[in-house]
């Protein structure tokens, strides 16, 4: 681990030779990640988390332009895609890329789903940081942990293709597991 200066701000870095995407991939092997939203950041987190070996499932309303999008990206109704309920049900990760006004506006449903041991991931903090304003307040006996790609999820995707990779922030919020913070450096090998 290193710590870089960003802009001012100092930031713990982790690479893929400190952490191989085969050590994410064992230490998520026995879970599910569901990415809840299919439009800004939920394609290329989605789609590079897939192709790198993880097991991913999206959750978006149908008859949508995500969920259509969702299709042709290849994701097949009832296997890998479902409505946002059932993918936040099947999820042990969920991955809540919704915009900050419709996680707000979902988390009366969702949080019905984050069941004790499971992981809620963000990839912007506004809801989770400013949780007395949103309402979004999860159990303490689930990890709540943020990976931030920085960049758009066109870039990321475009980079992942391409060979490459983005750079991203990672934070943890709540350990109920004490493996919180691997999850997240996991996650963010592997988008």
């Amino acid at each position: 681990m290193a710590t870089i200066n960003f802009g001012g701000v100092p930031e713990t870095v982790i690479t893929r030779d400190e952490f191989p995407l085969s050590a994410a991939l064992d230490l998520l092997k026995d879970e599910t990640i569901a990415v809840i939203g299919y439009g800004v950041q939920g394609p290329g987190q989605a789609l590079n988390m897939r192709d790198n070996g993880f097991r991913v499932i999206v959750g978006q309303r149908a008859g949508t332009p995500s969920w259509e999008r969702a299709l042709k990206d290849g994701w097949v109704p009832g296997e890998s895609l479902f409505s946002i309920e059932e993918a936040a049900d099947k999820g042990t990760i969920i991955c809540n890329l919704l915009s900050d006004a419709g996680q707000i506006a979902l988390w009366p449903t969702l949080q019905k789903y984050l069941t004790p041991g499971k992981t809620l991931y963000f990839s912007h903090g506004f809801g989770i940081t400013f949780n007395d304003q949103t309402g979004i307040v999860p159990a303490q006996d689930i990890d709540v942990i943020l990976v931030a790609p920085k960049g758009s999820g066109t870039s990321l995707r475009r980079l992942f293709v391409a060979g490459g990779g983005l750079n991203s922030s990672f934070a943890v919020f709540q350990d109920a597991s004490g493996k919180a913070f691997e999850k997240a450096v996991a996650m963010g090998i592997g988008v």
